[in-house]
């Protein structure tokens, strides 16, 4: 059998905080999968992540060892996407080979037991080289900068020789051929325009009476888009999300809402986050000029749009101001007058940045979130937490 197994060795994950601390690169969604999803529907195979000796090790760690057992593996960088060309070399790989992508370091390395030099230490011999223009993320800006390609790559993923569903004859669609209804979703008196992008509709999602959708866009499984929303392209909605007002560029990981009236851009919201009816960011200084966000590195240019990266399990008050490249760590409550500083750490509570969420009190309100949606918060994303709250 061969199995995946990602890495996050090379691939510098705290450079992507606040999204990798509660998660690894591979887990970040990019498009209308996530990372992980990709390359297990491109290959077809069960994965699992690399022991990286850290709080994030849980159940489908695998410690690289000679008590691996007898499948082959493919170690893949976490922060790669895939591309055709990458997926047509694979079968290419011997074992103890590795492809390298336009004469860089390797991104896919196969290998057995055989090959095990000492734990966690691999034997390759060779390289296949191929050119190639991939997507590597760095930054977490590069979410939403990339998800337009990435939506058209996974709705041919996705929609390949199978057939939409009806669309109702109460909507209107442009460019009806490159929009995709799952089963069980429902659009109602609404216009999907896809002549910029594809638009894909997931399982059981549903969109409200007066939506106007441009693409590229995905509303992910069992997610609801309220009505009357505008939406504009690039945008993904992850799975069981409910999302209202306006919309553009921006990614939504799952579980999470911006159910009411205002602006959203050029942002990337973690799972279970809440924004407050009437919470708006901006994406544009008002000289137009370069945007800096903070990352451990310090701060760095994002380019001349961008919004706000928020963390899992975060939320806002009504009518939050949200400045221009904000970064707003895991599990914070956001309120308080006037725009947001540019950045607040995980556990904040307040914008002034002197009071922080009792980690007790923090559990208690995630867990009534998630009750809402008919989940439970699990031992391993409370240990996940405890670690954030002490560490960061």
């Amino acid at each position: 059998m061969i199995k995946i197994i990602f890495t996050e060795e090379f691939c510098q994950p705290e450079n992507l905080h606040p999204f990798t601390l509660t998660r690894q690169i591979q887990d970040i969604r990019v498009g209308i999968l996530t990372i992980r999803e990709k390359w297990e529907k491109w290959l077809g195979y069960p994965s699992f992540d690399k022991w990286e000796d850290d709080y994030k090790d849980l159940d489908r760690s695998i410690r690289i060892d000679k008590n691996i057992g007898d499948d082959v593996f493919l170690m893949i960088q976490g922060n790669v996407l895939p591309t055709d060309k990458m997926i047509k070399a694979i079968p290419r790989l011997k074992n103890g080979e590795f492809i390298s992508v336009n004469g860089n370091a390797g991104v896919i390395f196969r290998f057995t037991k055989k090959e095990i030099i000492e734990p966690h230490k691999i034997k390759v011999v060779k390289a296949i080289t191929i050119k190639d223009n991939v997507h590597a993320l760095q930054y977490p800006w590069e979410i939403f900068q990339w998800n337009g390609d990435a939506i058209r790559q996974d709705f041919e993923l996705l929609t390949k020789k199978r057939k939409s569903l009806a669309v109702s004859r109460t909507s209107t669609l442009i460019k009806p051929s490159k929009i995709f209804i799952e089963k069980g979703a429902r659009v109602e008196y609404s216009i999907l325009n896809a002549s910029t992008g594809p638009i894909y509709i997931g399982k059981n999602a549903e969109v409200m009476e007066g939506c106007m959708i441009r693409g590229p866009f995905a509303l992910g499984e069992g997610a609801v888009l309220k009505m009357g929303s505008k939406v504009y392209g690039s945008t993904s909605i992850g799975p069981f999300c409910i999302a209202g007002g306006e919309i553009k560029n921006s990614v939504l990981f799952g579980y999470s809402n911006k159910a009411h009236d205002g602006y959203l851009g050029d942002s990337v919201i973690g799972e279970w986050c809440n924004l407050g009816a009437g919470t708006s960011n901006s994406n544009l200084k008002n000289n137009a000029g370069e945007i800096r966000i903070s990352t451990p590195k310090g701060q760095i240019n994002a380019g001349k749009k961008c919004g706000i990266m928020m963390g899992d399990y975060s939320r806002t008050m009504i009518n939050t101001a949200l400045n221009t490249g904000t970064v707003v760590g895991v599990s914070c409550n956001v309120f308080g007058a006037g725009l947001t500083p540019k950045y607040l750490s995980s556990f904040s509570w307040g914008n002034d940045g002197i009071d922080r969420y009792q980690f007790d009190k923090a559990v208690a309100d995630i867990e009534s979130w998630k009750k809402l949606k008919g989940k439970k918060l699990s031992k391993n994303e409370k240990s996940i937490l405890k670690y954030i709250f002490e560490h960061y």
